[in-house]
């Protein structure tokens, strides 16, 4: 057959054989070449986009590349540096076979993707439709136009369900092309966008940038616009009491605080296609709070260990996002706080934004679907602000792919004003080069007519949001049971201790608890305290850091603890009484545990106050009973042994010395 190339050198023509390797045609490009670089060679079939390296494509036939008789071939290559040039060069033939044979793999076929992604691409997707009365004419099993399933990307159904962003899959859906034996079909189809300048630049015909710039190696200009789509739909708080116990610090303190979100992704069935960010704990840095702001240490020093911690988990957990508090109470009445995050303010400041845009560009999501292997974040920004009555509210955000670019690019900065964002001025000095390409944004005016205006100097934070959902289940089913243990980094307010620890642990008579099959019966409610007290978050993380746990005993201790049959099934429990760590837990708890009083001590002493007091005292009230009752049967009994015996009046203990005063309160008698 018949294959057309084109490259800068001209078009050329091939005889080749349907079942050639793609390695003879490689040959015959680097023949017509001047001096290509083979490492660098592309094809595609169009004139621009779609380059593949042919490196790539090892093994694979003309035929099964989708090349048929007379196609058009487009090729580029970059020539090869002066130094490489005074080498001895290969031949053509030589030089192609080298190339074939590296081992190459597309990085995005390589990579692993969390489980939400990897259920939803192995889904359907459409949305199913019932049968239409009035227009669908055939019978029960038949289909047609008006019963068939919906595309999950179909903008009537959005719009009908008032649903504002495409969900992250469903967007995939809409731009991934339909399988074909061409090359175009097996790339990825997203772009994770750039608005840095290319170095080095592409056609390599002036100097690097900021000395020199072209067409080729600068950015395009950028048009501000809403994205269609969002990598999360929905932000779940699996309880109440993680939110509560989050408030605790700002409600006895007022200053602000910040935490990271720990939690795990699942589908979300209100969005086609959907997925939610689940949390079930909250982590608190170290942090400086203040009324109206707060000073955080970055990069965090604890996240490597948490991180490797939390996926211990039986549902592996993650930083799925942060929450930040902005509540300020109203001089009028200290209850209600002051609404200052609304429509005609602002729902997320410009320097939230820009805050937020670069911890997703540390928490990029893992795709199969990119170049990279990474595209976009799922890091969710939630605030804990006021509401139009006073209330605390809870919203979630993140920002846009255009947000995170133009941060990376170092483009913007945040503005005295909370929603204005401003564009930097072009900088050409060596130590601090900056391109700030052409910024627009369009919005309706008066008259209702698309208008579009320059973002210089500065545009609305709103062009760079996109609205999360927010909400806590009907049914909660938390990971783990309690919250109540101190938590971290509450210098003065919550103090983690060993101590504590201790305590509650002989309270709870963990020293006694025995394995399910041991275990005594009646006695399953002690050991469900048990277990609901160890399940908490917080008690885990700070276990790790006491040295009392390995580090496979805390890992252990977080997938038992928060296992949902828990407090169901006694077995769940076992593994963590038989680990090392537990021994010396409960060993240290049975050493710290005070002495416990004597069994000589009356029968009568019921009162829980009874057990502060030293088993001492008890043995002498017993050795001053016996002589009493043995001085009383030498009178020889009857009247004459009560005759000495006086009653305090205020007590009404019976007194046998001679004095004035009660032997127990001390009153007079």
């Amino acid at each position: 057959m018949l294959v057309r190339v084109r490259s800068k050198d001209g078009n050329f023509r091939f005889e080749l054989s349907p079942t050639s390797d793609i390695s003879e045609l490689l040959t015959k490009i680097i023949e017509t070449t001047i001096d290509a670089d083979p490492s660098s060679i592309t094809i595609s079939n169009q004139p621009r986009g779609n380059e593949t390296n042919i490196s790539t494509l090892q093994g694979r036939t003309l035929q099964n590349l989708g090349l048929k008789h007379g196609d058009l071939v487009f090729v580029g290559y970059q020539t090869k540096s002066s130094g490489s040039q005074e080498l001895a060069q290969p031949s053509s033939a030589t030089g192609a076979q080298a190339i074939i044979k590296e081992p190459t793999t597309r990085i995005w076929e390589t990579v692993t993707e969390d489980p939400v992604d990897n259920y939803w691409r192995s889904q359907p997707g459409k949305l199913p439709r019932g049968r239409d009365t009035q227009f669908c004419k055939h019978g029960p099993k038949g289909m047609c136009d008006y019963c068939m399933p919906l595309e999950p990307y179909d903008a009537a159904y959005h719009k009908e369900h008032a649903i504002k962003h495409l969900s992250y899959h469903a967007y995939l859906r809409k731009i991934t092309p339909k399988p074909t034996t061409s090359v175009a079909s097996s790339l990825p189809p997203l772009t994770p966008f750039s608005y840095k300048v290319k170095v080095p630049c592409p056609i390599g015909g002036h100097a690097t940038w900021p000395a020199g710039i072209c067409t080729s190696c600068q950015p395009s200009s950028i048009t501000l616009q809403s994205q269609q789509f969002r990598m999360v739909d929905h932000l779940e708080i699996a309880s109440t009491d993680i939110i509560d116990r989050f408030l605790q610090a700002w409600r006895k303190t007022g200053l602000q605080r910040f935490g990271w979100l720990i939690g795990h992704y699942e589908p979300y069935d209100k969005v086609p296609m959907g997925i939610k960010a689940v949390v079930e704990a909250i982590c608190e840095p170290p942090q400086q709070g203040e009324l109206d702001g707060l000073t955080l240490g970055l990069p965090w020093e604890d996240e490597k260990r948490i991180n490797e911690l939390s996926s211990a988990a039986s549902t592996p957990l993650s930083i799925v996002g942060y929450v930040f508090t902005d509540l300020d109470p109203t001089p009028e009445d200290r209850t209600k706080n002051l609404y200052k995050r609304h429509a005609n303010s602002f729902f997320l400041s410009s320097l939230e934004a820009i805050f937020a845009a670069t911890m997703q560009a540390r928490h990029p999501v893992v795709s199969k679907s990119s170049p990279t292997g990474q595209y976009s974040s799922r890091l969710v920004t939630a605030v804990l602000t006021a509401s139009e009555d006073g209330q605390v509210d809870f919203a979630a955000y993140q920002v846009s792919e255009q947000a995170v670019a133009m941060v990376a690019a170092d483009m913007i900065e945040a503005s005295v004003e909370p929603g204005i964002v401003r564009v930097k001025e072009e900088d050409r000095r060596a130590e601090s080069a900056r391109y700030v390409p052409d910024v627009f944004f369009s919005y309706k005016n008066d008259y209702g007519l698309e208008v579009k205006k320059s973002a210089k100097p500065c545009f609305p934070v709103e062009y760079l949001i996109v609205n999360v959902t927010h909400g806590f289940p009907q049914t909660p089913a938390p990971l783990f049971r309690s919250t109540q243990f101190s938590i971290e980094n509450r210098p003065g307010l919550e103090d983690q201790k060993i101590e504590s620890v201790l305590s509650d642990l002989g309270r709870l008579d963990a020293p006694s608890a025995l394995p399910s099959q041991a275990t005594p019966p009646g006695t399953q409610h002690k050991r469900n305290e048990l277990a609901t007290w160890l399940s908490d978050w917080h008690l885990i993380t700070f276990l790790g850091e006491t040295q009392l746990l390995s580090v496979d005993d805390n890992r252990l201790f977080m997938r038992v603890l928060s296992s949902p049959n828990l407090l169901d099934d006694p077995a769940v429990l076992d593994p963590i009484l038989a680990s090392e760590g537990w021994q010396t837990l409960v060993t240290f708890a049975a050493e710290h545990a005070p002495p416990r009083p004597s069994t000589n001590a009356p029968a009568s002493t019921s009162s829980p106050m009874d057990e502060d007091i030293p088993p001492e005292v008890f043995d002498q009230i017993a050795a001053e009973e016996a002589a009493a009752r043995a001085a009383a049967a030498e009178d020889g009994g009857g009247g004459s042994a009560s005759s000495g015996i006086r009653i305090c009046p205020h007590c009404t203990f019976e007194n046998v010395h001679g004095g004035n005063d009660c032997e127990v309160c001390g009153l007079p008698l």
